[in-house]
């Protein structure tokens, strides 16, 4: 069997589906592994000697035994598992030419250029559409395809700034913040997903293709869900408030004796057990705090109560204790915890692969679990080219001796052409 044909599995529920991805950074690769993990056939499309930005963003980078970098960074291990790396270079007409013939006997393609940037190369929409009008097309941006602000570029911690998520994040006395990772980036690769999938269900009884325009700034947006829609019905602009909820109380981080825990009561009857277990049942009597709402309104007296409550005891204890009760709690585990947790364990959170060079990287898991077509992890993210000539050979059926001519040119890259063996 051809090497890229064996890493699709028939069971899948993409099994047949063939993505090109001309993105790179987070949201669109994070877009294509999730298809990838479904079955789709992902073929990269990279920079000849660069590749991806994202494999020289370290450290950390893979490592052998003697601690040499000999692999790309966590960054791009983190998005890229599934797919197959094909290095054009597609400032060149003749790279252009393979990208275009790709993109002919493709379903998705998947792009994060600048408007119009694509267009100079004849692989935008508009181009690739009028040749293989089942294609469906999907731009991520940082602004989307039109409004003022349709050229700028669009980066995970400004969109997080701009579209109102730091005004969010932080202590009401400290300085806004952005969160611990790319969210902005990653929910908009969620997004592009969702709507590749929806396209393909649609093309099933159209016969059309179409094209998916979505951006980091409208994702960013649509994420503000109830904070967003309170203003919305108020006109109140929120504060941040910590670890604290908006409308729920108490739901944050409350001090143990040895440490933090997570006390999040979602019902007035979790409040009374909640009270009583702390020593103060007459706190969901009390007119001030007996109901959820009433609580809100007065959080800043309650929430020092109990944290003043909360503070006597070791963290184990309060855990142990409110499950026992059926209170919602938790602890605030560092990433070290959070992998070796037998819960992310059992849950397959945790994946190892092994690289082309026979070292193993760990992964994070796919979190869907399919019954009938489940999530498989046929290949490592790839080397840097490292699939340019299986591609090539099987898609477009580009014999040997072109291909050499193509990478003596500079045209295609990866370390293949050199193996003599492959001809």
């Amino acid at each position: 069997m051809d090497p890229v044909e064996a890493t699709q599995n028939d069971a899948q529920a993409l099994s047949g589906l063939r993505v090109l991805d001309l993105s790179r950074i987070l949201a669109g690769p994070t877009a294509t592994q999730l298809l990838a993990d479904l079955g789709a056939e992902v073929i990269k499309i990279e920079r000849p000697g660069a590749g991806d930005d994202t494999r020289g963003w370290g450290p950390p980078f893979v490592t052998n035994t003697k601690g040499e970098e000999t692999g790309p960074s966590a960054y791009f291990l983190s998005a890229n598992r599934g797919k197959h790396s094909v290095a054009v270079n597609i400032a060149d007409p003749r790279g252009q030419a393979v990208v275009r013939a790709l993109a002919a006997v493709s379903d998705v393609v998947v792009e994060n250029f600048k408007p119009g940037d694509l267009a100079r190369y004849g692989l935008d929409y508009a181009t690739l559409g009028a040749a293989n009008p089942r294609l469906i097309y999907c731009s991520i941006t940082g602004f989307g395809q039109t409004g003022p602000n349709v050229h700028r570029a669009g980066y995970d911690f400004l969109v997080q700034g701009e579209g109102g998520m730091m005004s969010l994040t932080g202590n009401a006395d400290g300085p806004p913040l952005k969160a611990g990772v790319g969210i902005a980036d990653l929910i908009c690769g969620m997004y592009a997903a969702v709507g590749i999938l929806a396209a393909i269900t649609a093309r099933q009884v159209s016969g059309k293709g179409q094209h998916i325009d979505i951006a980091l700034m409208d994702a960013q947006v649509a994420m503000l869900v109830n904070q967003g829609v309170a203003h919305l019905t108020d006109g109140k602009v929120p504060p941040r408030r910590g670890n604290d909820h908006p409308t729920i109380v108490p739901y944050g981080a409350f001090p143990a004796s040895d440490g933090t825990f997570i006390l999040a009561v979602g019902n007035d009857g979790q409040f009374a057990r909640f009270a009583a277990l702390a020593g103060a049942p007459g706190l969901s009597n009390d007119p001030r705090f007996a109901t959820n709402a009433a609580r809100v309104r007065n959080r800043d007296v309650l929430i020092p109560l109990i944290a003043a409550l909360t503070a006597g005891r070791p963290v184990q204890d309060w855990l142990a204790s409110c499950a026992a009760h059926n209170i919602p709690a938790g602890p605030v585990n560092d990433l070290a915890q959070v992998f070796d947790s037998p819960q992310v364990a059992a849950r397959g959170m945790r994946i190892d692969m092994p690289l082309g060079d026979g070292q193993t990287v760990a992964l994070i898991g796919n979190p869907l679990k399919m019954s009938a077509t489940p999530v498989t992890y046929a290949k490592a993210p790839p080397a840097l080219g490292a699939d340019t000539d299986a591609v090539l050979m099987r898609t477009l059926g580009l014999t040997w001796d072109e291909l050499s001519l193509l990478a003596a040119e500079g045209v295609i890259g990866g370390d293949w052409h050199h193996d003599k063996n492959r001809r």
